[in-house]
């Protein structure tokens, strides 16, 4: 696509954005603001976010993308209890804390799984229901979101990379599958994410000094 066709479909995508869409995009963006300052409110507002992309993603046939916001929706409940979690001196159970090595081969593998499943599901369902997969890149996204999402639920640092990978796949995914919005979504999500590991990283350092 030249650059001018770009502008066009952004454009165009822009005029057919429905309000559910841009409810949820905001919902988005703020959910994960509220992450980055470690804030149990990312749990309620996501919810917002996962709700409204369950039906647009049904809606639209994205099988893949409507897979993920019903994980994020059953994770976000799992999340928020563990983060109200305390212990008798009132602090928090779970903590910032960074992968070890066992860790991190389990998410490489829960990861794969993931690929692997969404990737042979949506290859046969492109063919007899939901022509608009992307199979690779789909699965791609779903994985690697499955999996942040997984490790935020339980203040992982690598939640975050996990993220950011999620973010630059979905960019162009959902802006050629012509939800242009929420493609501009994921681009601030990006950037948020970035943000994210840097404000987490600050904080583990001062807690394992001795600071926090």
């Amino acid at each position: 696509m030249t650059s001018t066709e770009i502008w066009q479909h952004f454009i165009t995508g822009l005029k057919q954005t429905s309000l559910l869409e841009y409810i949820g995009v905001f919902a988005g963006i703020i959910c994960v603001w509220f992450s980055k300052k470690e804030n149990i409110l990312v749990y309620p507002i996501g919810l917002i976010n996962t709700v409204a992309y369950i039906y647009i993603s049904a809606k639209g046939h994205l099988l893949g993308e409507a897979s993920v916001n019903i994980y994020y929706t059953i994770m976000s409940i799992y999340g928020w209890i563990l983060w109200t979690r305390k212990d008798r001196q009132h602090h928090p159970v779970v903590v910032i804390t960074k992968a070890t090595g066992k860790e991190w081969l389990i998410q490489i593998c829960f990861f794969l799984a993931f690929y692997l499943a969404i990737f042979f599901s949506l290859t046969y369902l492109k063919k007899v229901f939901a022509p608009e997969a992307i199979p690779w890149a789909d699965a791609f996204a779903s994985a690697s979101a499955y999996t942040g999402m997984w490790l935020m639920a339980r203040k992982k640092l690598e939640s975050w990379y996990w993220w950011i990978a999620t973010n630059m796949a979905s960019i162009p995914l959902y802006f050629v599958k012509g939800y242009v919005f929420t493609s501009v979504q994921y681009l601030v999500l990006f950037g948020l994410a970035i943000a994210g590991l840097i404000a987490w990283s600050k904080k583990l350092k001062k807690r394992e000094a001795g600071y926090a």
